[in-house]
């Protein structure tokens, strides 16, 4: 499994004409290079809408991915919508939202979806209590649906439930706890979903290898 995650510096819903412009015609470059690569994703944040409002927002966003998908027409690569923790005006943060856009996106076959577990838990989702989990699974089954969903960034959080804040930490030293991760690794409708850690990192990255034997050491 392989995904690619767009520029940080695109923004498919700026509020400048010239900014939006340019974050087009860089996501169309991003999708041309992961088509030639057979890259099946190119994983991507919504955008921020810097004052112009959710609902215009969510249109803009939804507006762009037309125009790309149209001009890479035929395209294999899927793109791939992140859910976000809220920072700022950043959209994607409530799951309605993912749903807003792909239902304005005329080739909705082109559309997938990302969870994020330190976005998710910022925006106000809880996934550490196994009770409350399974309502966000289901919930988000319902508005989305687990098929759009191939891809899971695990990170602990450094911000507690509902900050809307953007903070990653290693797998149970946060705020989300093994307990959550614990429920993600034993949940068997998730057990065929890629997962990629998106923690804090050194330069030998030695603590990739120790998030991945804490992450294999919860399943029951």
């Amino acid at each position: 499994f392989v995904v690619s995650p767009d520029s940080y510096l695109i923004n498919l819903c700026a509020k400048d004409p010239d900014g939006l412009a340019k974050s087009r015609q860089a996501f169309i470059k991003e999708l041309e290079r992961c088509e030639q690569l057979g890259i099946p994703h190119l994983n991507f944040h919504p955008g921020a809408h810097t004052g112009q409002g959710e609902e215009e927002g969510i249109r803009i966003i939804a507006e762009s991915l037309n125009y790309v998908h149209q001009k890479t027409s035929g395209y294999k690569t899927k793109s791939m919508l992140e859910a976000t923790a809220g920072q700022g005006t950043t959209l994607g943060y409530k799951f309605e939202q993912i749903r807003k856009i792909i239902d304005l996106v005329d080739e909705p076959e082109r559309m997938t979806v990302c969870i994020d577990t330190a976005h998710i838990w910022a925006a106000g989702y809880n996934i550490r209590d196994p009770k409350e989990y399974k309502k966000v699974i289901k919930e988000f089954d319902d508005i989305i649906g687990l098929e759009r969903l191939q891809c899971i960034h695990m990170n602990d959080s450094k911000k507690e439930l509902g900050s809307r804040v953007d903070r990653h930490d290693h797998i149970g030293k946060g705020f989300i706890g093994l307990e959550g991760f614990t429920n993600i690794m034993n949940d068997k409708k998730l057990e065929k979903v890629p997962k990629i850690l998106e923690t804090p990192k050194e330069k030998d990255q030695k603590e990739d290898v120790e998030n991945i034997k804490v992450l294999l050491s919860l399943v029951k």
